[in-house]
């Protein structure tokens, strides 16, 4: 007798369940409703006002005029002007080419000389990938930039290997011409 009430209590309890939990979801997916109206969004024309003047015509801004430079030690020039700081990679790969040696070996020739400057070596890609991949192939590429100043010199704590991947094209454009403006390293003085 036992047994039977038990088997005629589970099936209330079971549709219990599944109704709290049904109840939970709807009320789960109404919170995560909007009732902001996206297309409704109010449009400001901002033309012929200068960036951070009010209608008023006067600026919360500081006078530029006002703010005199500042003088950070160690760091004299922000990028060497004379040589080239840009190494060109080929389609989907991380192998530095050899018609950029020059290009490495005056870069060491700088960094072996003044030994207070760092670089960052900024790895970019092409859109063509998806993200993380881009990302992963962009820091290849700035480890293998890394890897040959080293063997230049160059010691490691003047470098900092980094990723943009696809983040910061060098130029826009879907065709050859641009995507292969946009696959390289940057060398980036501080």
């Amino acid at each position: 007798m036992l047994n039977s009430k038990l088997s005629a209590q589970r099936p209330l309890s079971s549709r219990w369940l599944r109704l709290i939990a049904g109840l939970g979801l709807v009320a789960v997916l109404a919170a995560c409703g909007s009732s902001v109206k996206l297309d409704d969004v109010p449009v400001e024309d901002r033309k012929g006002t200068a960036a951070g003047a009010s209608a008023g015509g006067q600026s919360g801004a500081v006078d530029p005029r006002g703010v005199s430079g500042v003088a950070v030690n160690g760091s004299d020039a922000a990028q060497p002007g004379a040589m080239s700081r840009i190494v060109y990679f080929d389609y989907d790969s991380f192998e530095v080419k050899g018609e950029f040696a020059a290009t490495l070996e005056a870069n060491a020739r700088y960094l072996n000389a003044n030994r207070t400057r760092r670089v960052n070596l900024e790895g970019h890609t092409d859109e063509r990938g998806g993200r993380e991949y881009n990302l992963a192939l962009g820091q290849k590429r700035s480890e293998a930039v890394r890897r040959a100043l080293a063997l230049l010199g160059v010691t490691e704590a003047q470098m900092e290997a980094v990723s943009f991947g696809e983040e910061k094209p060098a130029q826009a454009g879907f065709d050859e011409a641009a995507f292969s403006k946009n696959r390289r390293v940057e060398l980036t003085y501080r």
